[in-house]
């Protein structure tokens, strides 16, 4: 990713634009230099004066409720859920007089009970928040108040208040630095809390109030301060300082002191606080990510809402079907009451089967969901596998929403630099005036100091290209006590070339925000700084403004090669074509390159030039667009110098992580900054280019041009019918804009999902968002972005899924992601262990609630048949409630936390395990239904079996009989019983809490059975519950049909599961019997997934058990088999492979025999037939 120098150039006198030009430029700053109508609002800070309007203190909140808001606020957030909302209209239905069959009660307690535990959640976390702030808010700071010193809390701070700041102190708001204990009104500041970044920065104080050191002098400070208004950019701030009877002064972030930050190395600082409490930067940033909905989340939703429509339809036919028995029974059955209005009444009707029939929906999904999500969050923030020691950071799951998301990854977009690199650099080579020189021991060993030394031809631009190395950069150097010099710097790459320099013998070691120092090959040189022209992603080049010790001016230039070399004067460019072929050299090694260039400046020319910079640098409205326009009036007609190249190395285990996610069928797009040449290489090192592949470039200058190459190429795979190509397309970003135009977008996406890898270099970081959503929109599958940098933000949030690395350039990717890794090689373990898991884990967990709901409540749809479509219920009203919240609530629990196909270590070591869960194959529509088929085909045996076995209702030795309430928990028992062990049936991963899970809620039923029998008449409610525990308990057909009605259900299912694992296993379930086995997994992988292929391997695997002779019928027409085994697939179309395919397979099989009889050649027959026979 793009490193962040801060580049600068200046120019000769004969060089320059025409006067005119920069008369007319100053005339545009002038209109903008200070304030006017068309300045735009701003805002105004009196200095020790009564402030212009009133501003709000610095108390922050970053708690979401207080006491007042928490519940319309809680009550809010809930009901945004559809499924909150409907089962809150049944509660207000059921309170309707005679409407509800289920009691008032019955869905309003299990919705309270589920909201409480959601609202218990909220507390907690926000009782922590509240105390978070309190405890900052309450922090203590000295403030200037009527020319003494007092100390006051943090929150009773306010704009305009000047404080006193002690050494490592944290600021309590946006402050604007006006002198320091430092000289020169220096500070230094970590800001760590803001963007991760743990070196040191410097700020310095205007010169008008550096000399404020005294509290007196604070006092007679008089004026204003004019600046823009609150905004939530950390990196910019616009302003003037208006002091009475002096010219005003640019305020720049320079002199920017953020609340987050913390002083080092300076005693104290004084400042004047200019944006407090929620206006502050830091939490201007303080924003939610964007909400991200996994695809299992809307894929349930839509499923809902099919049911719903189902449910509906239910109602429909029920309340039709009781409109029709009602008329037909009316007179016959007069003593029913048949004749009232209710009775008669469709829309009564269509309410009471409304409110039957609503848990359909289960009640307790999104709970058990969130609870489940955020355990299995925790798990991965636990996971020691994902633990980097040497940075101390643990993976972080910074949100929970996305956890089976990880398991169905199709498309991955990474960053580079830092991502897939360390980011540590280190200087390797450089380019000085056509010669390569590399880096010695000692300075004295190296060609490069010899030269100089040695007085060669090239050694005046040596010395320049050194001096420039050690002067152009914004490093800090700090001396240690032994001597050793440590340098900090905004990014790595400006410290490893300060560090070059000084490994030829140019030491930097005194910065003033006047001067720099160095020590020039035991000469000390002293450099004053001008101008600095810093670093922009879309400038992408530094420049600094120096005079010499020779009293001459110089602009200093580093930067990319594009834009370097469109600026060299014609006289310039004496080793334009040597530097640039070191460049490709350097590129093909994989190294970051810069180019070095310099210009000489006459003192009227920049005396000129410097007015205009000066009146834009005060600019408040478009200052940025103001100085890069100032700039590029003096960057050109630069003189190269030659080019440096640095090394950036793989991150441990990238090679083997990449290769293993491309087995697990994952696309990988690589989008960076650097150069094509360097991109490609390291795409070849970490193996994401394979020397067998192909690679297409696209470096286009125009639009048709890039339409003519897109078109051809996808063309030429259009006609090779080719689906997944080998080939690697590597575009640089010129080309991707035009490629990402309306016209084009569309066909190049095609080419680039025809291909295996892509690679984009020279990209902005709104391109790489764009690409991102490219993908994810035209595709639907699921994208996962990683970087590192803020440069890496935007595409992060674009994604479905955001990874970010906590690395050198900071947190801010870190902080915006959706899950947080300390290195590139723990994406294996997150996406393929975690991910798999979670989704397997999810989807059984819905897919069980689902069928369990479905398999008690529509058994209340066969009961209608008997009881005239009345809408009576067959079950006590509480245990219908209390179903889903305690008797079958901690089975899908243990689903959703303990389950698992393979372990961790299969998983990583056979990445094609991870398909089942990329390609959907748990969770979609057909495994949908075809639970909630398999819930009715149960639901139909749990009702009729018992109602057969309690026909003549007599099922007690004395011949009493009861009533259908006993009816309704005989079934209610053996559903709970099918229920449980259908979720053992399911489960493949058993631990002590799974069974306790399954056994514990068959137990807990009739521990509630026990208990709730003798309830009344204590309490007032459940009198038809009393006794029916001996009632249930007493009767030998209870328990005869405890063991048959189970069985009988879940019977099918054995035997649908003996045959699937026996006929249609799939690979993961061979890997897991193997596991079982403990056999070598090796042998499972190797073997195609196939019919044919697959009985041939459980020929072979069984006659080395089992020597004998095996006649096979190889049907002559094709059968329906993968592309991978194709020659075998011939060999049963024609005689002559057929005898190969037999003298092959006899090398494993003693003897087989090929028969080709007329039952075999028919086109519906397919597939393999073995039988025993006699050994020959």
């Amino acid at each position: 990713m793009p490193s962040i120098f801060r580049f600068r150039l200046s120019f000769r006198r004969s060089e320059l634009p025409e006067p005119g030009l920069l008369n007319t430029y100053d005339e545009d700053f002038t209109s903008s230099a200070g304030y006017d109508a068309d300045d735009g609002e701003r805002r105004v800070i009196n200095l020790n004066g009564p402030q212009p309007t009133k501003y709000g203190n610095n108390r922050i909140t970053t708690a979401k409720y207080s006491f007042i808001s928490f519940l319309p606020a809680f009550l809010f957030e809930q009901f945004r859920r559809y499924s909150n909302c409907f089962f809150l209209l049944i509660a207000i239905l059921q309170q309707i007089p005679e409407v509800s069959p289920t009691g008032r009660y019955t869905t309003l307690v299990p919705l309270m009970f589920i909201l409480s535990v959601s609202a218990i959640k909220e507390i907690i976390e926000d009782i922590k928040r509240h105390r978070a702030d309190n405890e900052i808010n309450h922090r203590s700071i000295e403030r200037l108040d009527s020319g003494s010193w007092c100390t006051v809390r943090w929150s009773e701070l306010t704009v305009g208040d000047i404080i006193k700041v002690g050494i490592n102190t944290f600021f309590p708001a946006d402050l604007i630095l006006l002198s320091s204990s430092e000289p020169q009104a220096m500070c230094f500041i970590e800001t760590a809390n803001l963007d991760g970044e743990t070196n040191l920065k410097i700020r310095q104080a205007l010169p008008a109030t550096a000399e404020l050191l005294e509290t007196k002098d604070l006092q007679r400070l008089e004026g204003r301060i004019e600046c823009e208004l609150p905004n939530r950019h950390l990196y910019e701030f616009n302003g003037v300082l208006r002091e009475t009877g002096k010219p005003p002064a640019a305020l720049g972030n320079d002199q920017v002191l953020q609340r987050g930050a913390i002083l080092r190395n300076t005693a104290w600082v004084f400042g004047i606080v200019v944006y407090s409490g929620q206006e502050t930067k830091l939490m201007k940033n303080s924003t939610s990510a964007p909400l991200k909905r996994s695809t299992v989340d809307k894929l349930t939703n839509t499923q809902i809402l099919m049911l719903f429509m189902i449910l509906i339809s239910l109602c429909i036919i029920s309340g039709l079907c009781n409109l029709f028995w009602t008329r037909e029974h009316s007179e016959t059955d007069w003593y029913l009451g048949l004749t009232d209005f209710k009775t008669k009444s469709l829309g009564y009707n269509l309410l009471t089967f409304f409110i039957l029939y609503n848990n359909l929906i289960p009640i307790s999904l999104q709970v058990t969901l969130e609870l489940v999500r955020f355990l299995q969050a925790i798990f991965i923030n636990y996971d020691i596998e994902m633990y980097h020691e040497e940075s101390n950071t643990p993976a972080m799951a910074r949100t929970s929403n996305l956890n089976e998301e990880l398991g169905m990854v199709k498309y991955i977009f990474s960053d580079k630099t830092g991502t897939l690199t360390q980011n540590v650099m280190e200087f390797k080579k450089c380019s000085i005036a056509g010669y390569v020189y590399t880096a010695e021991r000692t300075p004295e060993e190296s060609q490069l100091v010899q030269n100089i030394l040695g007085r060669h031809e090239t050694s005046a631009v040596i010395e320049e290209f050194l001096e420039l190395l050690s002067v152009c950069h914004t490093v800090i150097p700090e001396r240690k006590e032994n001597g050793n010099m440590i340098y900090h710097a905004a990014s790595p790459d400006e410290r490893a070339l300060v560090e070059g320099a000084q490994k030829f013998g140019y030491i930097f070691d005194t910065r003033t925000p006047k001067y720099v120092e160095i020590n020039a090959l035991g000469v000390r040189k002293r450099y004053e700084v001008l101008n600095v022209l810093e670093f922009t992603s879309s400038r992408k080049r530094m420049s600094l403004i120096v005079r010499t010790p020779e009293n001459k001016i110089k602009l200093f230039c580093k930067g990319a090669d594009t834009v370097i070399y469109e600026r060299l004067a014609p006289q310039g460019q004496a080793f334009r074509e040597q530097t640039l072929r070191h460049l490709e050299e350097f590129a093909s090694d994989g190294l970051r390159t810069l180019c070095l260039a310099v210009a000489d400046i006459r003192p009227d020319v920049y005396q000129e030039w410097s007015q205009t910079f000066d009146k834009a640098s005060v600019a408040l409205q478009n200052r940025e667009s103001k100085l890069e326009d100032a700039a590029n009036l003096i960057e050109n007609n630069l003189r190269l110098l030659g080019a440096t190249a640095i090394e950036d190395r793989l991150q441990d285990g990238v090679p083997e992580t990449i290769a293993s996610l491309l087995d697990a069928g994952i696309y990988i797009w690589v989008l960076t900054g650097d150069k094509q040449e360097t991109a490609i290489n390291i795409g070849y090192s970490c193996r994401l280019i394979s020397h067998s592949m192909d690679i297409i470039i696209l470096n286009e200058e125009s639009l048709d041009a890039t339409r003519e190459v897109i078109h051809r190429h996808y063309r030429e795979f259009k006609s090779s019918s080719a689906k997944d190509a080998n080939v690697a397309l590597v575009i640089d970003g010129t080309t991707l804009k035009y490629a990402l135009s309306c016209d084009l977008r569309n066909d190049f996406q095609d080419l680039c999902i025809l291909c295996r890898v892509v690679i984009c270099c020279r990209v902005s970081p709104m391109q790489k968002a764009e690409v991102v959503e490219m993908v994810t929109q035209s595709t639907n599958a699921v994208t996962l972005a990683i970087g590192d940098g803020a440069n890496d933000v935007a595409m992060i949030q674009k994604a479905n899924v955001g990874i970010g690395i906590s690395g050198v350039e900071g947190l801010q990717a870190a902080c915006a992601s959706d899950y947080s890794i300390a290195q590139f090689r723990y994406l294996q373990r997150l996406l393929l262990v975690h991910g798999a898991w979670n989704y397997a884990r999810i989807s059984k967990l819905i897919l069980y609630s689902f069928y369990k709901n479905v398999c008690l409540y529509v058994i209340e749809l066969w009961f209608a048949v008997y009881s005239g479509w009345s809408g009576q219920i067959l079950f006590e009203r509480w245990t219908i409630g209390l179903y889903n919240v305690l008797f079958t609530a901690m089975p899908p629990f243990a689903m959703g936390l303990f389950e698992k196909f393979c372990t961790a270590e299969t998983m990583i070591r056979y990445p094609m395990l991870y398909k089942t869960s990329q390609n959907a194959k748990l969770f979609n529509v057909k495994v949908f239904w075809i639970w909630i088929f398999n819930a009715l085909l149960h639901s139909v045996f749990l009702f009729w079996l018992p109602l057969a076995a309690y026909t003549t209702e007599v099922i007690w030795s004395d011949g009493k009989t009861s009533d259908y309430l006993l009816m309704g928990n005989l079934v209610y028992t053996y559903v709970i019983v099918t229920v449980c062990l259908k979720a053992g049936l399911i489960t493949n991963s058993w631990t002590w809490l799974t069974h306790l899970a399954i056994w514990g809620s068959i137990v807990l039923w009739f521990g509630f059975v026990l208990i709730y029998s003798h309830v009344w008449p204590m309490f007032k409610f459940a009198s038809n519950f009393r006794g029916m525990d001996i009632q249930l308990l007493s009767t030998p057909v209870f328990y005869f049909c405890l063991m048959l009605v189970p069985i009988t259900t879940l019977l099918v299912d054995v035997i649908c599961k003996l045959v699937h694992n026996t006929v249609f296993k799939t690979l993961t379930e061979a890997v897991r019997e193997t596991e079982i086995r403990r056999s070598d997994i090796s042998e499972v992988m190797n073997e195609p997934r196939s019919s044919t292929m697959y009985a041939l391997g459980s020929i072979i695997r069984y006659s080395r058990k089992r020597p004998g002779c095996y006649v096979m019928s190889l049907p002559v027409v094709p059968t329906r088999e993968s592309k991978r085994i194709s020659s075998y697939r011939m060999a049963t179309r024609f005689p002559r492979r057929r005898a190969e395919l037999c003298r092959s397979l006899s090398l494993y099989v003693p003897m087989i025999r090929i028969c080709q009889s007329p039952r075999v050649t028919k086109p519906e027959t397919r597939g393999l037939w073995i039988s025993r026979c006699t050994c020959i």
